[in-house]
C-alpha cells in the first residue's frame, strides 16, 4: 500500500509560480510512474502530467497540452518524492493537485490506471 502525502499549495497570482511536492511511503516508489492530476469546482479530475523512471538517470515525462510548456514534473527516487513546478500560473489553474502512483498498464494520462492517491492540496490563482 502507497501512501502519498501532498503539499506546497497555496494562493498566488496570475503569473506567479507555485512548487508542489509529494512524498511516498514505500520503498518501491521508483517502480511506480508518478503522475500529478487536478480537480476544479463542478468538474471531473483531470491529467495533469506523468514521470516514469527507466533507469538511470533517464525519466519520461508526458503533459497536458493545458500545462505543457510551463508545468514541470520530476522526481526524487532516493527521496521518495515528486515534484510539480508550476510556472506562469493562470486563473484556470486553480483547483485541488492530486499526487498518484501509476498501477496498470493504461495509457499514461487515463485516470484508471492510478490506483494510489494522496488526499490533495489546493492551489488558488488570483486574476
Amino acid at each position: 500500500q502507497v501512501q502519498l502525502v501532498e503539499s506546497g499549495g497555496g494562493l498566488v497570482q496570475a503569473g506567479g509560480s507555485l512548487r508542489l511536492s509529494c512524498a511516498a511511503s514505500e520503498r518501491t516508489f521508483s517502480s511506480y510512474p508518478m503522475g500529478w492530476f487536478r480537480q476544479a469546482p463542478g468538474k471531473e479530475r483531470e491529467f495533469v502530467a506523468t514521470i516514469t523512471w527507466s533507469g538511470g538517470n533517464t525519466y519520461y515525462t508526458y503533459y497536458a497540452d493545458s500545462v505543457k510548456g510551463r508545468f514541470t514534473i520530476s522526481r526524487d527516487n532516493a527521496k521518495n518524492m515528486v515534484f510539480l513546478q508550476m510556472n506562469s500560473l493562470k486563473p484556470e489553474d486553480t483547483a485541488v493537485y492530486y499526487c498518484a502512483a501509476r498501477t496498470l498498464s493504461l495509457p499514461m494520462a487515463d485516470i484508471r490506471g492510478y490506483n494510489y492517491w494522496g488526499r490533495g492540496t489546493q492551489v488558488t490563482v488570483s486574476s
